[in-house]
């Protein structure tokens, strides 16, 4: 078995584009949501919350080199460009040599091109429709472009998984590298904002409805909590065998030591709090560690009342009332495909700092959640060996990653 590091990390986020940034927001609990006065065009949309990202398409991005990418892939490449330069692998020959491999996700493609497709069958007009249509719209557009814009030739995993997309592709990559397929990977995941997606969980009756106070919302495990708000983003990791990044002389930021993933198959939308705690306990299982060997853990947390709560009593099943846990959603609204990067991405970053952000609008603990140790109020100061960074999505998908802090 090959051990697998972290050598690089970046994210896009609504708290920002940079760790500098996203950490100042999380210690002053200065959320990203905003009202989307945009979207009151759509007739039936209840929700008008969102948590965009401030992005551009990078000025030394050419046209040819972005013709097929939507911003889903734009943020997926740019977020991947900082973790190969945060991992001294920007030209590297090892991109190109078949040793590195793209394992990358996000629920869909980008709207604009969907739209054009709709525009067909609903008009039954073409126009609008191109030779890049399809490659910018289809679910695996973000995983494709990056390998096409590093030149990056080694396997593709393509993990179009909802809100776990970001997760199970740093657990495949991880997996790549652990059984010996491949030596680096570029792993994580992107998604896009769109009133389409805010509308998938209107529907639900799961959105928050706190339009004229979006700094209120959303409230994880909160009694007052009314439901999620939609976000988007990208976030990155390069994972890569010890030895070789040793050789290299590479800076490592943490160890990936356990993964574990499962269906609960059960419901195509309502969580499963016993199939949760096989994920974890997998988890735990695969690095060979006790639950108390975990010094924090980073919730899916999405505001939901049924989520919440299947999630808590599960971490309490497994970890009893101590170990300390927040949600960065309250901070950055649910960012779909992306969600499981950019928390992990933070999971890391705070363990290597020695602080853990608490959970945003966090003020009175729902009592049909379990009892655990929120971080509340402020930042909490822990130095901790290990961190978990779970996520939970639609189909019953679940996964659960453990990262070792590397001193």
């Amino acid at each position: 078995m090959k051990r697998v590091v972290v050598t690089g990390m970046a994210g896009l986020s609504p708290l920002g584009n940079d760790w500098r940034t996203v950490s100042e927001r999380l210690k002053t609990q200065a959320t990203g949501i905003r009202a989307m006065p945009e979207w009151d065009k759509y007739q039936g949309l209840n929700t008008r919350l969102a948590g965009p990202v401030d992005f551009a398409r990078p000025a030394h991005y050419s046209r040819k080199q972005t013709r097929s990418m939507g911003k889903v892939a734009l943020m997926a490449a740019y977020a991947t460009e900082l973790a190969l330069q945060d991992a001294g692998l920007i030209d590297d020959p090892v991109l190109k040599s078949g040793r590195m491999g793209v394992a990358y996700g996000s629920c869909s493609g980008s709207f604009d091109a969907i739209a054009d497709f709709g525009n067909m069958l609903l008009n039954h007009r073409t126009d609008g429709l191109n030779a890049t249509s399809y490659i910018r719209m289809m679910s695996h557009t973000a995983a494709v472009n990056i390998g096409l814009f590093f030149g990056i030739n080694g396997r593709v995993y393509t993990t179009s998984s909802a809100c776990t997309s970001g997760s199970q592709g740093i657990g495949y990559a991880y997996e790549a590298i652990k059984y010996g397929r491949q030596t680096l990977m570029a792993a994580g995941g992107a998604d896009e904002l769109s009133a389409s997606q805010a509308a998938v969980f209107d529907t639900l009756y799961a959105t928050s409805l706190k339009n004229d106070a979006p700094e209120t919302t959303p409230r994880p495990f909160d009694l007052h909590r009314d439901g999620l708000v939609i976000g988007e983003g990208a976030g990155t990791l390069i994972l890569e065998e010890l030895e070789h990044a040793r050789s290299r002389g590479a800076a490592i930021h943490a160890e990936v030591v356990g993964y574990g993933t499962n269906s609960d198959g059960l419901h195509v939308t309502q969580p499963d709090s016993r199939s949760m705690q096989v994920a974890m306990r997998l988890a735990l299982d695969d690095a060979g560690l006790p639950p108390g060997a975990i010094g924090y853990i980073s919730a899916h947390g999405t505001a939901t009342q049924h989520g919440d709560v299947a999630e808590s009593h599960a971490t309490r099943a497994i970890f009893g009332a101590h170990t300390p846990i927040s949600a960065m959603k309250s901070y950055t609204g649910h960012t779909l495909g992306a969600c499981g990067a950019l928390e992990a991405w933070t999971a890391i970053r705070m363990m290597r700092g020695g602080w853990f952000h608490p959970t945003a609008n966090l003020e009175t603990i729902d009592p049909d959640c379990a009892e655990l140790d929120y971080i509340v109020g402020a930042v909490r100061r822990l130095d901790c060996g290990y961190v978990m960074s779970n996520n939970f999505a639609f189909g019953g998908i679940n996964t659960s990653l453990i990262f070792k802090r590397w001193d």
